[in-house]
């Protein structure tokens, strides 16, 4: 991670790390402006992100839901593991998603 003082000079960072491919995806927040490859080409774009909470069963499902319902071509859909936890939230996870 890196911060810089203008939005201009985030994505000038972000655009350089892509194009010398030392990153896939360069974000700057709030909105994210993101920065990746696409079809042979350097793309900028305002993108909102959405984090979707759930449980390892029902991760299948959520993403046969996310790829049916986006409408980009190749949606980003990334799982990350929950490697500790309050066992309250856990559990109220659980029961939401049961």
């Amino acid at each position: 991670m890196t911060t810089t003082d203008a939005a201009e000079k985030a994505e000038a960072l972000a655009r350089g790390a892509i194009e010398a491919r030392l990153a896939a995806c360069a974000q700057v927040s709030a909105p994210v402006t993101s920065v990746y490859r696409w079809q042979n080409a350097i793309e900028t774009s305002q993108e909102w992100q959405v984090l979707l909470k759930t449980t390892g069963y029902r991760y299948q499902e959520l993403e046969e839901y996310l790829r049916g319902a986006h409408d980009y071509d190749t949606p980003e859909i990334i799982a990350l593991p929950v490697v500790h936890g309050a066992a309250d939230y856990l559990a109220w996870m659980q029961e939401e998603t049961s």
